[in-house]
């Protein structure tokens, strides 16, 4: 990542954090490199399950017309991140998957880390660009169905079904992955 372009990188993921001057020195010369930033406001964060995670990595990246925006790693944790743009009436529903959004924070590494228990698959490139929403559930549900194939359950995904849900349907919906707008109750597709 050239200088200029790690900057502004460092200044666009540092804008979410309380104190970005705190945050910025952190990265640069800190003891772990790694701050707090606040989800909710520039960005909400989906995490699922990192063998999902990786796979749908792999195929928003293959997919180079898409410009997928950043997303990280944590081992430790064993779930992938997904930077979204902020969709507070939005709810998705799937086994392990979680939305961060405002009230929440997230452990991140300086821009260019791309290594460690905690990295960047895709780092942020300081233009603001984050992974489209529709675009994600479509490469979720997609990967969802590979995986479940490969382990030997063509007709039942592992973690997320392609159909769709609401919350009142009781315990199915654990194993269902959908994007739902809370407000109006109808189902993005």
């Amino acid at each position: 990542m050239a200088l200029t372009e790690w900057t502004k990188s460092m200044e666009w993921l540092a804008a979410a954090s309380e104190d970005p001057g705190a945050c910025k020195q952190e990265w640069q010369n800190g003891s772990t490199g790694v701050t707090l930033l606040a989800a909710g406001r520039f960005w909400d964060v989906l995490i699922v399950p990192e063998e999902l995670g990786l796979r749908v990595a792999d195929l928003l990246e293959e997919l180079a017309l898409l410009d997928s925006g950043p997303c990280l790693l944590d081992t430790r944790r064993r779930h992938v991140g997904f930077l979204l743009p902020p969709e507070p009436q939005t709810v998705w529903i799937g086994t392990g998957v979680r939305l961060l959004g405002a009230g929440t924070w997230i452990a991140a590494p300086a821009p260019h880390c791309r290594w460690g228990a905690l990295r960047w698959l895709v780092p942020p490139d300081g233009t603001g660009r984050l992974t489209m929403p529709e675009v994600l559930e479509v490469a979720l549900q997609r990967c969802a169905s590979e995986l479940s194939r490969l382990q030997g359950h063509p007709g039942r995904p592992a973690t997320a079904p392609l159909g769709r849900t609401t919350p009142d349907e009781g315990q199915d919906h654990d194993r269902q992955l959908v994007r739902q707008y809370v407000s109006g109750g109808s189902v993005w597709p």
